[in-house]
């Protein structure tokens, strides 16, 4: 049985940065991941990381635009710890072999994004997440001797120890079905959000939030869950990715009428104003027939007003898929877009060091609700998220770690317990056992992202998100009869993707459930209902845990305030 000082179960850029600051502290560390480290999806991430490294700026005004853009939501006693230490964090990774763009003096180039006072965005190209994923990952190659790697290793749940304390994870290798028990003085939950529960959206098939189930399971709460942002940028066709590193880049936002919209919405800043508010303009001009392409359903992205050199430089891999997923020239021509399901702002509760309520559980990344984002996280703030309190979860870990000797846990009832839940998958009747024909997992899938696309999406309100709650209710009882076709072993992704259904589900619920307690509108959170921001009653933060006994609870609400050190909530204007 593999017993380590800190487990890490996600190896995305929160994964390996914890993982790398907890080997540096002289932990014993194992990380584990069910694809190839380089594969997460933190490779993802385009447009940059937010820092004030300009001689202009002052992590103040970062702090400020980011307690500005999550609509007062967020915790600024953590706003101010992810902004002040953001400097020194991106001075690291260029030190560590991250090659910045570099502007004509030789400096660190920076560009704008939305929601930002001033351009205080590092990037590479259009492909930071990737250049940072591949340099942490070499970082880690040095620490081969006390990072172990697990790739391709599947958590299944959390171990606990009769005194309530997290020692542990249960894991399936993804290329022979193998069962493990892994024991460890610390884990660390880095493996993402909750994406694939919506459809479309621009998250990776891997993106099917079980670290925010298996903690809820466990017992954790899950904060703001509610907050889930849609990008105003997103391929009609496919829901892929147009970074926002175009937008700050000078490209224009049009509809049918070759009007620049966002003049109503956001006269200031227009185009570069948070993505919550980005997003609904975008809606309603779609909403009341203003749109483009089939069915008036798009809006125009304009990056022909860039200068060509600039966007072959700064914007080469929208430009490859502008061309091979829409057919598009985008230096030549407009491109059709719409606001599409992008991240989480909620997740686990942690605090300013990734700890949750749970002793020895950790989180960080969007797995994690700390909460620096708030109602609405400002564009290249996620990668800075992921490295600076991925760093201080690891090193809290440690330091844990080396003052405590291995707890004590009964692994073996876990391990029975999670390979009895995969053989009654395996063993699930296809036609039901004269009860209503099961379905497969990809169809309840498919549907469940879908109603929450219809109903949890930029405009809410109670009936629709009644309705879904009714629907994600039904597909729950459908999950646990789904049939899968393939009974091997040997990567059988059919057994995986049934568990994974049951994560997302648990993440919808969550989701739907608190959007219908959050009786207003902020943030990422517009209700139709409640259009009005209502600070008196709920600017709180809303705290889900499982009520009743295991799986078989039910989400139940509570209340935690949100931490103000130095703004007051005041109207939001761009």
């Amino acid at each position: 049985m593999p017993e380590h000082d800190v487990l890490i179960i996600g190896a995305g850029l929160a994964g390996q940065r914890a993982a790398l600051a907890a080997a540096q502290a002289g932990a014993s560390v194992a990380i584990m991941s069910k694809v190839h480290p380089v594969r997460s999806h933190s490779v993802a991430a385009a447009g940059g990381i937010n820092a004030a490294i300009s001689v202009d700026d002052d992590w103040h005004s970062h702090a400020y635009d980011t307690v500005k853009g999550s609509d007062y939501l967020g915790d600024q006693d953590a706003i101010e710890i992810m902004c002040s230490e953001a400097p020194q964090e991106v001075m690291d990774l260029e030190h560590m072999g991250v090659t910045f763009h570099r502007n004509e003096e030789g400096e660190m180039d920076l560009r704008a994004f939305g929601g930002a006072s001033m351009k205080r965005t590092a990037y590479v190209a259009d492909i930071t997440g990737q250049a940072l994923l591949h340099v942490l990952y070499e970082q880690l190659m040095k620490h081969h001797e006390t990072v172990a790697r697990y790739e391709e290793w599947f958590a299944t749940s959390l171990l606990l120890g009769e005194d309530g304390l997290c020692c542990g994870a249960i894991a399936r290798e993804v290329r022979s079905g193998h069962m493990e028990a892994f024991t460890a003085k610390n884990v660390i939950l880095a493996c993402g959000g909750a994406g694939q529960a919506y459809k479309p959206t621009t998250n990776g098939l891997i993106v099917t939030g079980d670290g925010i189930a298996m903690a809820y399971r466990a017992g954790a709460p899950l904060m703001d869950m509610e907050m889930v942002q849609y990008h105003p940028t997103t391929l009609v066709e496919t829901g892929i990715l147009i970074t926002e590193g175009a937008r700050g880049e000078g490209a224009h936002l049009l509809n049918a009428a070759g009007e620049r919209f966002m003049e109503k919405s956001a006269p200031n800043k227009m185009e570069l104003a948070s993505r919550d508010v980005v997003s609904r303009a975008e809606q309603i001009e779609i909403d009341e027939g203003r749109g483009v392409g089939p069915d008036g359903a798009g809006i125009f992205l304009d990056v022909s007003v860039v200068p060509r050199k600039r966007t072959l430089e700064a914007l080469r891999e929208i430009v490859n898929l502008g061309r091979d997923f829409a057919g598009v020239d985008i230096t030549r021509e407009p491109i059709m877009i719409r606001p599409g399901q992008h991240y989480i702002m909620g997740g686990v509760k942690t605090d300013v060091d990734g700890r949750t309520p749970i002793e020895g559980l950790y989180a960080a990344g969007e797995v994690a609700c700390v909460s620096v984002h708030g109602g609405n996280r400002l564009g290249a703030n996620s990668l800075l998220d992921t490295l600076i309190f991925g760093r201080r979860a690891g090193e809290h870990a440690a330091a844990r770690a080396a003052s405590m000797a291995m707890p004590g846990v009964d692994a073996n009832a876990g391990l029975r317990r999670d390979a009895a839940r995969i053989d009654a998958i395996l063993a699930r009747d296809r036609d039901g056992g004269g009860s209503a024909s099961p379905r497969r997992v990809s169809e309840i899938k498919s549907e469940l992202g879908e109603t929450m696309n219809r109903h949890v999406a930029v405009f809410r309100n109670e009936q629709g998100l009644q309705s879904a709650l009714e629907t994600i209710g039904r597909l729950k009882e459908e999950a646990e009869r789904a049939y899968v076709d393939d009974r091997g072993t040997v990567f059988n992704q059919d057994v995986l993707g049934a568990i994974e259904l049951d994560f997302m589900i648990d993440c919808a619920e969550t989701t739907v459930v608190a959007a219908i307690e959050r009786k207003e509108s902020r943030g990422a959170q517009y209700r139709t209902d409640f259009p009005e921001r209502n600070d008196e009653q709920w600017l709180k933060h809303i705290d889900i845990s499982l009520g009743g006994d295991g799986g078989a609870g039910r989400p139940h609400i509570t209340y935690s305030p949100v931490t103000i050190t130095q703004w007051q909530p005041e109207e939001r204007k761009y």
